[in-house]
């Protein structure tokens, strides 16, 4: 039997959103299920108790998880806790994990910026501390700085045009590797989705040979 993915989309998306990804890990040989949520109005705990439902769907069969930008954060938040889970690993694609600079700066307009952010707000603005769940965790950022996000806050270093590569190298990954693609392009970057996959399989990025 194939491993199972669950793909998670960030804020502002719906699960059609990631179409191309679901095809690449389909044809890479997993069996791939989209999550969708109301990534605003749905309160974080109300999404959380979703997903562990559909994750233990599949058990016990192996059920992995990919989260884009908010969707890696809710991915973690899900996993914390060994509990009944079936096994598996997460990578996440561009994740705040640190905490957003652009969605701090977002809630900075006011009760409109915070409204948009909805129930999350907290999540994206401050991240975790540090990961110490059960599951293994990999992080695939960008670095091409093409994204609102630059716009509204000012960003150290390489970032993707939303998310600094500093704010997803969060202590306790398992591994973090930097793609050449912006935010929104880590769901069409056929590099992300090779990645992704090989991290499931081994939990380690593939690194050029010598």
């Amino acid at each position: 039997m194939s491993d199972h993915i669950i793909l998670l989309h960030g804020l502002w998306m719906r699960g059609f959103a990631l179409g191309l990804l679901h095809k690449r890990m389909a044809e890479a040989g997993f069996e791939v299920h989209s999550f969708d949520y109301m990534s605003v109005v749905a309160t974080q705990e109300r999404i959380v108790e979703r997903l562990l439902v559909h994750m233990q769907r599949h058990a016990p069969e192996a059920v992995h998880l990919v989260g884009h930008s908010l969707g890696g954060l809710l991915a973690l938040q899900a996993c914390r806790e060994a509990g009944e889970l079936p096994p598996g690993r997460i990578v996440c694609l561009g994740s705040p994990l640190k905490g957003s600079a652009a969605a701090r700066g977002f809630a900075g307009f006011g009760q409109g910026g915070e409204a948009l952010l909805g129930h999350n707000r907290e999540l994206l603005e401050h991240g975790l501390e540090h990961w110490d769940g059960p599951r293994e965790v990999g992080m695939i950022a960008g670095r091409v700085p093409i994204g609102l996000g630059a716009m509204l806050a000012h960003m150290e270093g390489e970032h993707d045009g939303t998310v600094a590569v500093a704010e997803t190298q969060l202590q306790g990954l398992a591994d973090h590797c930097v793609v050449e693609t912006s935010h929104t392009g880590l769901l069409l970057s056929a590099e992300a989705a090779r990645q992704a996959g090989h991290f499931l399989r081994e939990g380690r990025f593939e690194r050029p040979a010598g």
